[in-house]
């Protein structure tokens, strides 16, 4: 019984899609990481990001695994890889289900990290820099609780009177605390729209693996009593 050459190249394409995917998966995580909105005090409410990089590098890896597994008809590799797609697949489906379900205590937990960086005058320079960016472009003031975060509140919490959070005393009344969490919360939608992409590839990719896994069981199994 010959391998099914369809199966055979249909693995094939589908692994170089799952390669490809692991490129730009890290691809958009090194850029989520050095975006110019980027900056000590996101990349502290964000730190899944060096995960999806270490994800990127996985797929990437299995993606070439599978490849070479369909074009020499390796049972081993083909297996070797059917696992790992599978284990992928239940972490990617856990980890949905757990963001969905916890999304409250996923925005509580990164409060509380923010909360950490108060009171901002103590903070280093660079730390008390990269605020006073993100509070003049998201036109906020302090983390947690506003402008009370600051012993001495800086030129960039300072509001026109026409801005809707504008406080009678001139600073935004906002916390950035808030936008921050939307930002990364835009970042991650990115995210999440891949790592969908990349579960439909893993389900095309377990059944065309295990059926050109079993077409070669049989194959071996003919050759050897004939």
């Amino acid at each position: 019984m010959a391998v099914n050459k369809c199966i055979k190249y249909l693995l094939f394409f589908f692994n170089l899609l799952f390669w490809i995917s692991g490129c730009i998966i890290l691809g958009v995580s090194i850029y989520l990481k050095v975006h110019k909105d980027g900056n000590e005090i996101t990349n502290e409410s964000l730190p899944g990001i060096d995960l999806m990089i270490a994800i990127g590098v996985i797929i990437m890896v299995l993606g070439f695994l599978g490849c070479c597994g369909a074009i020499r008809e390796n049972r081993c590799m083909l297996l070797l890889f059917f696992i790992s797609l599978l284990l992928i697949f239940i972490l990617l489906l856990a980890a949905g289900i757990l963001g969905a379900v916890e999304e409250k205590k996923v925005k509580e937990w990164m409060k509380e990290r923010l909360a950490k960086f108060t009171p901002l005058s103590s903070q280093p320079e660079n730390v008390k820099d990269d605020l006073e960016k993100l509070q003049r472009e998201l036109k906020c003031c302090g983390l947690i609780n506003g402008p009370s975060d600051w012993k001495v509140v800086p030129d960039s919490c300072r509001c026109n009177a026409t801005d809707t959070n504008c406080k009678p005393t001139g600073y935004y009344s906002e916390p950035c605390s808030d936008k921050i969490i939307s930002l990364m919360e835009k970042h991650m939608e990115v995210v999440l729209g891949i790592a969908f992409a990349i579960a439909i590839l893993l389900i095309f990719g377990m059944v065309f693996a295990m059926i050109l896994y079993c077409q070669i069981g049989k194959k071996e199994v003919i050759t050897s009593t004939a």
